[in-house]
């Protein structure tokens, strides 16, 4: 008898962002998505911590993780603490090496510490700081997306990702990314499945393109990479 279980897809969104980015991923029946969520992190608690207690959210064996943008680094570190049948990151990089130049310096000068959190409300300020004035004027906001905004969270999240210490890729884990993303352009980028005229938002504005291919990458059988 052929087996009808589907694919379990946890699915984490970016920095700040709630899981309706996903609101146009449609899969098929061979695949049950699950969104996840943002939660406030503890005081001074590290990434894998972190890490650790999303993976309480993890309901069943052996899942597909996509994440993206800062989504997809913690889905990355997530799979370093259970098994995953794959662990896709989206609109993200795979190391701390792939960041651009102005966050290597905003990294290793600590400027994000100097972010003043009252400005939270203002998302397109705060993406500006962090990602570049470019992100800023050209990344498709809207606080219906970006919704998670406490500055105990925004702060841990700067600290976390400027300190993110992975160096290497870690083997397996699929990266798509768009070819015009600006927060982290391609230039930086090694062994990434492109998606034409992608932007950083693309899993809302290319969700077609997602819709198409994702089953096929989430198989493995997608070959198209760069």
């Amino acid at each position: 008898m052929k087996n009808t279980r589907p694919i379990h897809v946890y699915m984490m969104p970016g920095l700040a962002a709630n899981a309706k980015i996903f609101r146009f991923i449609k899969l098929d029946p061979r695949f049950e998505v699950h969104l996840m969520y943002w939660f406030m992190p503890k005081q001074n608690e590290t990434l894998n911590a972190y890490a650790q207690r999303m993976c309480a959210h993890i309901k069943h064996p052996n899942p597909v993780l996509v994440g993206v943008s800062f989504g997809g680094i913690l889905v990355q570190e997530m799979s370093k603490l259970i098994d995953c049948q794959k662990v896709i990151i989206i609109s993200s990089v795979r190391t701390r090496k792939e960041f651009p130049i102005h966050m290597r310096i905003t990294s290793k000068t600590k400027a994000y510490r100097f972010f003043p959190m009252q400005w939270v409300n203002n998302l397109e300020d705060f993406v500006g700081f962090v990602f570049g004035p470019g992100a800023r004027k050209r990344m498709d906001l809207n606080k219906r997306y970006l919704s998670f905004r406490h500055p105990d969270y925004l702060n841990w999240s700067l600290d976390v990702l400027f300190n993110w210490a992975q160096t290497e890729p870690i083997e397996g884990v699929v990266h798509i990314h768009g070819s015009y993303d600006l927060v982290f352009p391609i230039l930086y980028l090694k062994d990434y499945i492109s998606v034409p005229k992608g932007t950083h938002v693309m899993i809302m504005l290319r969700a077609s393109w997602f819709n198409e291919n994702l089953p096929k990458i989430i198989l493995g059988q997608y070959t198209n990479k760069k």
